[in-house]
């Protein structure tokens, strides 16, 4: 039975792993299976932490989810690598904001 798109919604690394990890491998087409290994290795933390993180910066820190995102999925240890991944759309970000996502990230990885 052909598949069909319901609904489209932009999730974190950890998430898509999370969804590839519940289909059985048998039915995991290539590029399927590819997408899987590339989460295995570069999830960072898991799909429940990495959704806490994203909902606290979108609340929280008044970010868009798709940079929240950006943000769970490199989860920058320095001020200057957050800036990168803010910086793209011309934001400019308060040293106190960058700090405050730092301590929010370093606080989501030692749960």
């Amino acid at each position: 039975m052909p598949r069909r798109i319901v609904s489209i919604k932009e999730i974190s690394v950890p998430e898509a792993k999370r969804v590839l990890e519940k289909v059985k491998e048998e039915e995991l087409g290539e590029f399927q299976r590819r997408t899987l290994d590339y989460t295995t290795k570069f999830s960072k933390i898991s799909a429940t932490r990495a959704e806490k993180a994203i909902k606290q910066l979108t609340s929280k820190l008044a970010l868009e989810r798709g940079e929240s995102i950006q943000i769970v999925n490199c989860m920058p240890k320095t001020r200057e690598e957050l800036r990168t991944i803010l910086s793209s759309k011309g934001r400019i970000v308060s040293t106190t904001q960058l700090d405050e996502v730092i301590e929010l990230l370093q606080k989501i990885q030692k749960e």
